[in-house]
């Protein structure tokens, strides 16, 4: 089979990532339209994934707006030239109106219900629509499935990464103190129209509290005031989730990058008024606190508290979460696979 892989975010490389690979290993051709956003291209790089960059990321919702009409386009040509026989991606706009414009099965996986704009636009098209079981927000009738689990499990599935002490260190990580990590996000998503981040006041004092305390490390989409710059992650893309997993604790905007610490056992801390049912389902089970009320105060309590926790009560309630939940980079490949064949 020829396999078009959308990516268009950072987290959709290491979603697709396995996949990837297990297609590849089985004889499959994969061609990967990528997008500039954020370290995107950089993680495809870094994973010597060969991608075709087809769009920029829009800086506001005009240029959203613009993009999505010239990554339509440009989808259009790619698939026209390289004939794959089936699309698959996160979120899955471009491959939802190419695929049926052109006849090819897409295939879309998804986790966020308050992304109005890109769900209108992309359900009435696409194909097939994979969600986690506890999403609650609008679907594709008949053409929607449910799987086990959260999207991070594609790669952060105890069989699919184990992380390095030393490349963590090469990373940045201060042995003999405590570590925090702090992410930061851009906030010009389609979905997070409405949505701002946390104010330089705020993260200036938070970094002084933290730093007076161990490590303070930052990952931002936007400049970072001058007196918190020093404290920017600038280890490689690729090795990052190494550091985080040898950190103390996780407090950011990111509610990927929560998941993400909670899969590698460490205490996490979602800091913004946006929500998931991902992360709803983490907070019922005592993996994750969320702060929908961003200050200082807040911020300090939080992270004290967090880092109080006996870590093998953590560890029993990860066991606890895991139980039932499946390789997702198995049953991503499985899927696709599974659609294209029958479209063949």
């Amino acid at each position: 089979m020829k396999i078009l892989v959308d990516i268009v975010h950072p987290a959709d490389v290491l979603f697709f990532l396995n996949p990837i690979r297990r297609w590849q290993a089985g004889g499959h051709e994969v061609i990967v339209g990528s997008r500039r956003k954020d370290v995107t291209v950089g993680l495809l790089d870094a994973f010597s994934i060969e991608h075709t960059i087809l769009s920029s990321a829009g800086k506001n919702l005009a240029g959203l707006a613009l993009e999505l009409v010239m990554r339509d386009i440009a989808m259009l040509r790619f698939v026209r030239a390289e004939r794959p026989d089936v699309l698959a991606g996160f979120g899955g706009v471009a491959i939802s109106h190419v695929g049926k414009l052109l006849g090819v099965p897409s295939v879309s996986f998804y986790d966020t219900e308050r992304a109005p704009l890109q769900l209108s636009l992309t359900l009435p098209f696409i194909s097939h629509f994979y969600v986690p079981e506890s999403y609650d927000g609008p679907i594709a009738p008949n053409r929607t499935h449910r799987f086990r689990g959260t999207k991070d499990l594609s790669y952060f599935h105890p069989d699919n990464f184990s992380p390095d002490r030393a490349t963590a260190v090469k990373s940045g990580l201060v042995e003999g103190e405590p570590n925090y990590f702090i992410r930061l996000v851009g906030w010009q998503a389609n979905h997070d129209v409405g949505l701002v981040g946390w104010d330089a006041a705020t993260l200036e004092s938070f970094v002084s509290y933290l730093s007076a305390q161990g490590r303070v490390h930052i990952s931002s989409e936007l400049p970072l005031p001058a007196s918190v710059e020093p404290f920017r992650y600038c280890g490689g893309e690729a090795q990052v989730h190494h550091l985080l997993a040898y950190c103390t604790c996780y407090i950011g905007e990111s509610a990927t990058m929560a998941t993400e610490s909670v899969l590698l056992g460490v205490p996490a801390i979602y800091a913004t008024s946006d929500r998931r049912c991902y992360t709803d389902d983490l907070e019922a089970l005592g993996l994750l606190e969320t702060l929908t009320q961003v200050d200082y105060e807040s911020l300090c309590s939080a992270t004290s508290r967090v880092c109080m926790q006996d870590r093998t009560i953590i560890e029993a309630r990860l066991d606890e979460f895991m139980r039932d939940k499946i390789n997702l980079a198995d049953y991503v490949a499985e899927s696709v696979l599974d659609h294209a064949d029958q479209a063949g």
